[in-house]
């Protein structure tokens, strides 16, 4: 099993895994060949496995405006220190080790705006979603910070036999961040998984994995769905419920939810994200299509 020393998005890693995608990242005047890597998970993910890569240095990320808020241009950038674009799907890595994940905030809670990472565009920044032309907004505010986790990718030609054969939504994993604070559209926290909603939309299976961010007070309290029922209560039902019904107001269907309506455990959440970075490996190595997803 190969090692690695891994320079992305300004963090050094060294990690040992089985699925690697070549890649170029611009690195101040140099051009620098790397590897994305994935993680190497059984198919029976435990919370007690050991991660395998190792994070040495901080991410050095400055996150750039273009544009105005809630216009059509505007743009939410990834840059290294150099000043060079960097791509908050592709760039940013996965984990960090010891169970720790980046989460790169989209919508900030308590905002309406639909803020998401363009998945079809160069380096992909975050914009507002549109609809016919129009920005669109939630008919209320989310109660959570909510974003996407990078390196992951939900394969729309892969049916799931465990959440009634759905095929994925073709976007990055999609995260419900419950701790306290509300971050920053474009801010990268350092957090830990404690379960998953299989939602389906539409008949596309949309994940929401539900973590917490290491800097919330009660982190230290809170490992998996059990304890966000005695320390957060209500809070899994009430992403839930959320998730369920903001599109009724625009006259469409409430959303259903396999495995039984409720939330899984941290080791099937540990499943979903390693499964997820697995076709995302895939899909930036092309031996999937990738149609109009941007790769930079």
């Amino acid at each position: 099993m190969a090692t690695a020393r891994v320079l992305a998005a300004g963090m050094l890693h060294e990690c040992s895994n089985t699925h690697s995608a070549s890649f170029l990242l611009r690195q101040s005047s140099f051009i620098l060949p790397i590897k994305h890597q994935s993680i190497n998970f059984s198919r029976r993910a435990s919370s007690k496995r050991a991660f395998t890569c190792k994070s040495l240095y901080k991410p050095e990320i400055q996150i750039k405006q273009e544009g105005e808020p809630q216009t059509l241009d505007y743009r939410v950038f990834f840059h290294d220190k150099s000043g060079k674009k960097l791509s908050p799907w592709h760039d940013v890595p996965l984990q960090l080790g010891d169970g720790v994940f980046n989460f790169i905030v989209e919508i900030p809670k308590e905002t309406s705006a639909k803020m998401e990472v363009a998945t079809d565009e160069p380096y992909t920044p975050i914009k507002q979603d549109t609809k016919k032309g129009k920005l669109r907004f939630y008919p209320y505010n989310i109660n959570w910070n909510y974003g996407l986790l990078p390196q992951t990718w939900e394969d729309p030609t892969v049916a799931n036999s465990e959440v009634e054969g759905a095929f994925g939504d073709n976007d990055p994993l999609d995260v419900v961040e419950i701790g306290e604070r509300q971050g920053k559209i474009g801010e990268i926290l350092k957090v830990k998984p404690l379960g998953a909603l299989a939602m389906i939309d539409e008949g596309e299976l949309d994940w929401k994995i539900v973590v917490i961010s290491l800097d919330d007070p009660k982190a230290s309290l809170v490992n998996d769905v059990g304890d966000v029922e005695k320390h957060f209560p209500g809070t899994l039902t009430a992403i839930r419920d959320w998730f369920r019904d903001y599109k009724i107001p625009d006259g469409k269907p409430a959303n259903k939810f396999g495995l039984g309506n409720k939330a899984a455990n941290k080791d099937y959440a540990l499943k979903v994200i390693a499964e997820t970075n697995e076709a995302w490996a895939k899909l930036v190595k092309r031996t999937v299509p990738a149609g109009e997803l941007s790769l930079l």
